[in-house]
């Protein structure tokens, strides 16, 4: 790949597309002066790409039949088998396919990837792999993480492992169906609006948002930096710190880190929760979309832990329910700007770039018409806004972002832990194939009033499955002071020790 001097009329052109106004003197004036940036970015491209080599070897593997994947859960199954010892040794590990994995495929939920390769590993990959875990494949994610629903993957929906044509919640829904029925001990979710904690609700598995800026998100494919994380989906609270402890931690490329303090979260289990202090946030039952019987089973969960001797409090906190509407701008802008204007990654971030990724990326331009319905709302309110206004809006959620953050850290100056639902409904039947847009756009968002505040807060919050409704699992959420995982543990393992939550 190599970079030409443009001609005068391709100079013109962009004269154009900037608002500038050129005479055949200045086209090739500025012609002669661009003489040496091309030279440098020819040089540029000469020289070897600077990425980590890979160190475990694996096969592309193969990618399962229907008989094989019933829910669609998985896109790739491998086996990438990592050091001979360590803290996983004996675990088995999903990756959601939006991480790379040298080697093997991965197309992020959307049909304009399919066919990459990736050619280095994401730095939560080889830490496992080092840790002695196995890697056995890829699962299927959302189209581009756009979706709280399990219904936008180009292949087709994810089916909730306890009740077929029902979600699996989104966007990490493949790592929460897999982890369900037991076809992985552990399994890695991103999560920008609630991608990790919506399946865990959804399909009753564990799933830990940490910290924004604890955990490298070193390469995985973003959507917005300042919402981008990722974490740990399991069957049992001890997995889940356990993996947080290998994956957590600086590794010298991730602007988002934020000087963590990783702890051994594993020494949080057995603990109780004894003399902890709980404020149940009342505004997290209030949503819109909240489902009488999963407010219930929550409420039940909650007189279970102040039997298990915690002080537990009805509080307020109204800016809650402007969460969602904070985070549009953000989530919004963000993403068109970054994952699909920026080809992934955008500029202005000391980052480990993903240069093949970037390349293979830009082709969604001409496949526009593939994408999801939820991007394509996205992607053309988003140019809408930034057409006018510029990023004026996104600026402006940021600076009010922190305003929500201290309304919880108000709260959580005077209690240990807020709860609340996690979702505020059961998973729903999956979108029809002749459903209206309306209704597949509303079962990708209907979900997120309770997630998304903390994805731009940064506070860590863990879904624990609670109960059943229906035959489908209810989802508590638990959330913490920053880089307070500990406490969270602490909470959710006294409360998985009362007993089975399927019966609850």
């Amino acid at each position: 790949m190599s970079v030409v001097l443009p001609t005068p009329e391709q100079l013109r052109a962009v004269a154009i597309q900037c608002g500038l106004s050129l005479t055949d003197e200045d086209v090739a004036s500025f012609r002669g002066l661009m003489r040496g940036s091309v030279d440098a970015y020819n040089l540029v491209a000469s020289m070897p790409d600077e990425v980590p080599p890979v160190k475990y070897p694996r096969t592309p593997g193969y990618r399962p039949s229907a008989e094989e994947n019933p829910r669609n859960a998985w896109y790739r199954k491998s086996s990438v088998k990592g050091a001979g010892a360590g803290k996983l040794k004996g675990k088995t590990v999903a990756l959601k396919d939006n991480i790379l994995l040298a080697g093997v495929p991965m197309m992020n939920g959307s049909s304009t990837l399919e066919g990459y390769i990736p050619d280095f590993d994401a730095t939560i990959v080889t830490r496992m792999l080092d840790a002695g875990a196995e890697i056995k494949g890829k699962v299927h994610c959302e189209s581009f993480c756009i979706s709280g629903g399990s219904h936008t993957n180009s292949t087709g929906p994810v089916h909730n492992p306890h009740k077929m044509g029902y979600s699996a919640g989104g966007s990490s829904s493949g790592s929460g169906v897999v982890v369900a029925l037991g076809e992985v001990d552990m399994a890695i979710g991103g999560d920008q609006g609630g991608s990790i904690r919506m399946p865990s609700s959804f399909c009753g598995t564990y799933g830990m948002k940490p910290t924004w800026g604890l955990v490298p998100y070193t390469g995985i494919m973003p959507i917005e930096i300042y919402c981008d994380h990722t974490g740990p989906m399991t069957a049992n609270v001890a997995d889940n710190a356990l993996l947080l402890e290998v994956i957590a931690g600086d590794d010298g490329y991730d602007p988002r880190i934020k000087s963590p303090k990783v702890q051994d979260y594993t020494k949080a289990l057995g603990q109780g929760v004894k003399g902890m202090k709980i404020g149940v946030v009342k505004e997290g039952f209030m949503q819109p979309t909240a489902e009488a019987a999963v407010n219930e089973s929550v409420r039940a969960a909650i007189k279970r832990l102040e039997g298990l001797g915690a002080a537990v409090e009805e509080i307020s906190i109204p800016m809650h329910l402007l969460g969602p509407q904070i985070w549009n701008p953000i989530g919004t802008e963000g993403m068109v700007q970054t994952m699909l204007a920026g080809d992934g990654y955008g500029l202005s971030r000391s980052d480990l770039y993903a240069v093949s990724l970037m390349d293979f990326h830009r082709g969604w331009r001409r496949q526009a018409d593939s994408l999801s319905e939820t991007t394509k709302l996205l992607l053309m309110f988003g140019t809408y806004i930034n057409n006018i206004f510029g990023p004026r809006f996104y600026g402006k959620a940021v600076n009010i972002s922190r305003r929500l953050a201290a309304s919880y850290d108000e709260a959580l100056a005077r209690y240990d832990l807020l709860l609340m639902p996690t979702t505020p409904m059961k998973a729903t039947r999956l979108p029809a194939p002749d459903a209206s847009r309306e209704e597949y756009v509303a079962r990708a968002l209907d979900q997120i009033a309770n997630t998304v505040s903390f994805d731009i807060t940064h506070h860590p919050a863990m879904s624990i499955p609670c109960g059943m409704v229906d035959g489908l699992p209810v989802g508590l959420m638990l959330v913490g002071k920053h880089f307070d995982e500990m406490t969270i543990y602490r909470a959710a393992h006294a409360f998985e020790q009362i007993g089975d939550w399927k019966t609850m």
